[in-house]
């Protein structure tokens, strides 16, 4: 294994005791919800509180602390998809040099903006992390900065392993350590300290479906790129994981969970109304593959591993996820176009408890409007035994629904 030295129990300690100077004490949380759901005993790492909205600043500090002053005065560059770029502006701010970030161009704003507000240089480059990170190499050979790469570098990983030091000594006991991947920093770090600290621990990496490149290297023995990565979970859509790290991982990492899309938005649902917390989409990962776990009675930490998410994708997230819930649908229905009609369509629902959210009436879906006008129906219902319900009462009247696509 290259730098064999590097990822040390002391080099662990160290980063440990230095990034407590720039981060909060993110005390696990027990889900009451999540634990009830799958028949263990669930803990959150809540790294979405950090100051910086991600667990990043750990790794970017560290790794800042480790270099040379004369490294940190040529400047910083770093490609990020956001939360990597947070945690380098604010590391160097605290030391007072400059840094230069490039972010992909789909980056929501939010992420870009508190870059900015962090004193970065953004420069916004092509249409994922990688293309991104292609520019930052180019900026750093043509100006001479000091790369801080977001997870292919030993130090920057042994910085995000010190989560794995705080849940151990929060929770000695525990079974499972469940961790997003996407360039694989995070998990190398905390699958590398946890079998240090206790070889029995289990460390799961969990990947979006549509950006597996972890999962795909692991099965070949060697780091693979994807042709391409589809997936709304931002923060860990890479096409290639870290060639340094690789071995560390492949080592230490237990299994590789992947999540669709699907999981992931009814997941952010699942955490708004339990937690009250706002988690982005990479960050859920952990709990999305909750019920891929084939265990019970154990004890899990799921890593939370950032909370920057827009105002726009959040709304979008939460009305899709609704409606993946059936709690939010639309029916069809065909009535004759005469007066009262829509008031007996009301009272049906009504009867049963529905509400109704949108209404569309189409006058012109038959030529013969006495036979036949459509009236679609948006409504809001408690989950899917409600909306079946909600559809039996209005087959009942003769209604005969039709469910619909709904648009909000």
């Amino acid at each position: 294994m290259a730098d064999e030295k590097k990822m040390t129990l002391d080099k662990f300690e160290e980063a440990y005791e230095d990034v407590k100077r720039v981060t909060l004490e993110t005390k696990l949380i027990y889900s009451d919800y999540w634990s009830n759901c799958t028949g263990n005993k669930v803990y959150l790492k809540p790294e979405n509180l950090q100051r910086t909205g991600a667990y990043k600043v750990r790794g970017a500090y560290y790794k800042i602390t480790t270099l040379s002053d004369e490294e940190r005065k040529k400047g910083l560059i770093t490609a990020s998809a956001g939360n990597h770029a947070q945690g380098v502006a604010y590391a160097a701010k605290c030391y007072g040099v400059k840094a230069t970030i490039v972010m992909p161009t789909s980056t929501p704003l939010i992420k870009v903006n508190r870059t900015k507000a962090l004193g970065a240089e953004v420069v916004l480059h092509g249409n994922v992390y990688d293309e991104a990170y292609e520019k930052a190499l180019e900026l750093s050979q043509e100006y001479g900065y000091t790369m801080v790469h977001p997870f292919d570098d030993l130090d920057v990983a042994t910085g995000q392993g010190t989560i794995a030091m705080e849940i151990i000594k929060e929770l000695p006991t525990v079974d499972y350590i469940l961790v997003p991947i996407g360039g694989g920093g995070l998990a190398t770090g905390v699958s590398t300290l946890a079998k240090l600290l206790n070889p029995k621990i289990k460390v799961i990496g969990v990947e979006p479906a549509g950006a597996n490149c972890m999962q795909e290297s692991i099965k070949a023995g060697h780091v693979v790129a994807l042709p391409s990565v589809n997936t709304i979970a931002d923060g860990t859509a890479v096409k290639k994981p870290g060639e340094k790290i690789f071995p560390y991982l492949s080592e230490n990492i237990d299994d590789i969970i992947t999540v669709p899309d699907e999981d992931l938005v009814v997941s952010f649902l699942d955490m708004v109304e339990n937690h009250k917390m706002v988690v982005e989409n990479s960050g859920l990962l952990s709990v999305a593959a909750l019920k891929q776990l084939d265990c019970k009675d154990k004890k899990i930490a799921c890593v939370l591993s950032g909370g920057n998410m827009d105002i726009i994708t959040m709304s979008s997230v939460v009305q899709q996820g609704l409606i993946m819930r059936d709690r939010i649908f639309t029916v069809s229905v065909l009535l004759p176009d005469k007066p009262g009609e829509l008031s007996r369509v009301a009272g049906v629902i009504a009867g049963v408890n529905g509400n109704v959210i949108k209404l569309e009436h189409n006058q012109f879906v038959s030529i013969n409007r006495n036979a036949a006008v459509e009236l679609r129906i948006t409504l809001e219902a408690f989950g899917s035994e409600h909306k079946e319900q909600i559809i039996e009462a209005l087959n009942t009247e003769g209604y005969k629904p039709r469910i619909v696509r709904t648009n909000i």
